[in-house]
């Protein structure tokens, strides 16, 4: 009876997890280039001693930290400053104090020092996997392959200059995970060197690859999947109560 309740025990736990999975998903619904998380698969072990089972649950996890890489609809803007990838691939992102990672988010602007950043404050990286550093300019131009064109603010009216290139690759042979500070990289691998071959489309802005009502019917099964645990937790209490009292010797 012990063994039923902890396995009850087990499920309340991971859909405790997946809840909470579910809330920072439909919380970054509107996050350009989010990429939904997924659950990791998970089950239950049972403690053992002296080769016998015993009535100790734990949960277990297996795998990285997941995340659908399903493309997010393409909007529109028709602002110079929002590229977007327009099938797979990546762009290279530095987070502030952490390692490079890929990134889909793609609004960008431009700081009073002239670094290019996207909207979560992450520089840019170029094919060299530097920041890329912009002088003031008066407008740009991005092309299919990321190449950056600007007009200088002291130059001729007209003049393009060719900038640096967003740094972007289509990863073949390399599984990516969120790490824990949830930016995508390749675990213990290092990641791909760029390539260029992904797609970079200029005035279009990827949004979240989250589908809102998906995470809301999901959110209400879970629900009744909650109840139900608690009834068998319930009902296992009950049975654990009636057969200790048919135990019990007369009075």
């Amino acid at each position: 009876m012990d063994r039923l309740i902890h396995t009850a025990l087990n499920s309340l736990a991971n859909l405790r997890d997946t809840r909470v999975i579910q809330a920072q998903n439909l919380a970054n619904q509107t996050v350009p280039g989010f990429r939904r998380d997924l659950t990791n698969e998970g089950d239950a072990r049972f403690l053992k001693a002296m080769e016998t089972a015993s009535a100790r649950a734990f949960q277990t996890e297996r795998g990285p930290h997941l995340f659908s890489t399903a493309p997010g609809l393409l909007n529109q803007t028709g602002e110079p400053m929002d590229v977007a990838i327009a099938e797979d691939g990546w762009f290279f992102v530095q987070p502030e104090g952490g390692e490079p990672a890929l990134s889909r988010r793609g609004d960008l602007r431009l700081t009073a020092d002239g670094q290019l950043l996207n909207g979560a404050g992450e520089a840019m990286l170029d094919e060299g996997m530097q920041p890329i550093q912009l002088p003031p300019v008066r407008s740009i131009v991005i092309d299919e392959l990321g190449r950056i064109l600007y007009e200088p603010q002291d130059g001729a009216e007209g003049e393009r200059v060719e900038g640096p290139m967003l740094a972007t690759v289509i990863p073949e042979g390399v599984t990516l995970r969120k790490d824990p500070d949830g930016q995508i990289r390749a675990g213990e691998d290092p990641l791909p060197a760029p390539d260029q071959r992904a797609r970079v489309l200029q005035g279009v802005l990827e949004g979240s690859n989250v589908n809102t009502m998906e995470e809301l019917v999901s959110s209400i099964e879970l629900q009744r999947t909650f109840e139900l645990n608690l009834r068998m937790i319930s009902s296992a209490k009950e049975l654990d109560e009636s057969g200790s009292r048919l135990l019990r010797p007369p009075e």
